[in-house]
């Protein structure tokens, strides 16, 4: 096999990253926008020694899931990996990636894990999705401005004036800051120079309030003409809540900076989620702050979340990586006590102030690593209490608790996509929870660790994937682990 051969091909599968997978001569070929059950022509554009990389040339025979994509743009962009799939069907690959990395990395036999998945709860509507749009600026090769999402697997910018994620307000929102920067003249930013102002925009929206934040990201400590951007952002959002200066001078890849400033409005927007319990809880929301991108999705996560922590008033529970408090929040209206630990200063920050608009007082949270923070408590009420005094609370008045803070009865984790570290997993089991509730947003991560949790006397019960992220191949899922004597999978 050679680069530029055409080959013909079946689709018989897709991988993780989206593209389909057949196969010729032994030979494993990854396709690009191509879809299961496509008889096609591909172009190879990469030889490996067992595998090649190609894209579709024509397609001969189209597959019965192919769809034309909601955007001219889909197909260029890194977005959107599998917006040519019919929705359906993009359902059933997302829930069988999660039972065969359930099989292959958690040791599960797979009759097990078909006994025991709960259906996946997909979308009403998987377009215009999204809460919060993260768009990059640039230019292009005549030097024009440029707004829109990376290209696949580069950080060449695909410009798109409106995708169909995000909002239609949101996306004209980034191309009014496109305007200000022409008619004030500020440069974008140029990762190769490391030249120019502005880097990225951040649109924030609350769903359920309509409040809009907007954040812009900059390569410097200030914007020239702060009226001037504010009167372009208003045209199109006369109600804004939030304008937000977010400084970002390093050479790497990572949008956000560590500093912000407040331009105009206020520093954080409202948003509420509502449960199908019928609880409502309000949130505050920074720049910074992380929170679920698909709003109606997220509440049909978190409600499953709590209905697998089967709370009943009287729990004591720790929310592991809990961000702003959305999944503390939630329990502490059903459970006794909630602890939550998340690194991010300005989110614990956030979920306290969150915990306040609640008028809940039965939630305590603390700054820092899962894997320093929960071992410090579990090691003794001296420990304990310093690091409630540390994060403003008073150690004596809460003196009651440090009992439950080592001897929960549920554990909630919620990490990022590397998963927990083994140092958290061993206190969580030391600490013997009845339930471990673990929401993952990868599935790969979640088996590692659900072996490595089975092996100390957990036992998976029910998982659900939620699909949070339509028209990608991300996907969100939450398991239920019971504290065991003797079981085996």
């Amino acid at each position: 096999m050679n680069k530029n051969d055409i080959v013909r091909l079946t689709i018989e599968d897709m991988s993780l990253e989206g593209a389909g997978i057949g196969h010729t001569d032994g030979v494993t070929i990854f396709v690009k926008d191509a879809v299961v059950g496509d008889v096609c022509d591909v172009i190879i554009t990469k030889v490996k020694k067992t595998y090649c990389f190609a894209t579709v040339k024509e397609v001969i025979e189209p597959s019965a899931y192919r769809v034309t994509p909601d955007c001219d743009k889909a197909r260029q962009c890194g977005g959107c990996q599998i917006m040519q799939v019919d929705y359906n069907k993009q359902l059933e690959i997302k829930e069988n990636i999660v039972a065969n990395n359930l099989v292959k990395i958690g040791g599960y036999e797979r009759e097990y894990v078909d006994s025991i998945h709960e259906p996946i709860i997909g979308m009403d509507e998987p377009v215009r999705y999204r809460n919060k749009a993260q768009v990059p600026i640039g230019t292009d090769k005549e030097g024009n401005l440029i707004a829109g999402f990376y290209g696949a697997r580069s950080h060449r910018i695909v410009p798109n004036d409106d995708c169909k994620l995000c909002s239609k307000k949101s996306m004209d929102i980034v191309y009014a800051v496109i305007e200000y920067m022409k008619e004030c003249k500020v440069p974008a930013y140029d990762e190769v120079s490391g030249r120019g102002l502005i880097r990225h925009v951040l649109v924030r929206e609350g769903k359920a309030t309509g409040e809009t934040m907007v954040c812009v990201v900059v390569n410097g400590d200030k914007l020239p003409s702060v009226d001037s951007l504010v009167s372009h952002i208003r045209r199109i959002e006369p109600e804004l809540a939030s304008l937000i200066l977010n400084i970002n001078t390093r050479r790497d890849n990572v949008i956000m900076g560590f500093e912000t400033k407040l331009l105009y409005g206020k520093e954080a927007i409202r948003d509420s989620i509502t449960l199908t319990n019928g609880d409502t809880i309000m949130f505050d929301i920074s720049a910074n702050s992380f929170y679920q991108v698909n709003h109606d999705q997220m509440e049909r996560l978190y409600s499953k979340a709590l209905e697998y922590a089967d709370l009943h008033g009287s729990e004591s529970v720790w929310d592991l990586y809990c961000g702003i408090g959305t999944i503390s929040l939630s329990m502490a209206k059903r459970a006794g006590m909630v602890f939550g630990i998340e690194v991010v200063p300005q989110a614990i920050e956030n979920a306290k102030a969150n915990a306040k608009i609640n008028d809940l007082e039965n939630a305590r949270f603390f700054c820092g690593e899962a894997e320093r923070i929960l071992p410090e408590f579990y090691s003794g009420k001296a420990a304990a209490s310093r690091l409630l005094e540390n994060e403003g609370y008073d150690a004596s008045a809460d003196a009651n608790l440090l009992d439950e803070m080592t001897k929960p009865d549920v554990i909630m984790v919620d990490p990022p996509r590397k998963g927990c570290d083994t140092v958290a997993l061993d206190t969580m089991v030391s600490m013997s929870p009845q339930r471990i509730v673990y929401v993952s947003c990868d599935s790969a991560t979640l088996a590692r660790d659900l072996k490595y949790l089975e092996e100390r006397g957990y036992h998976l019960q029910k998982y659900t994937v939620v699909d949070q992220f339509g028209h990608t191949m991300h996907t969100e899922c939450v398991s239920l682990l019971q504290r065991m004597s003797n079981t085996s999978k």
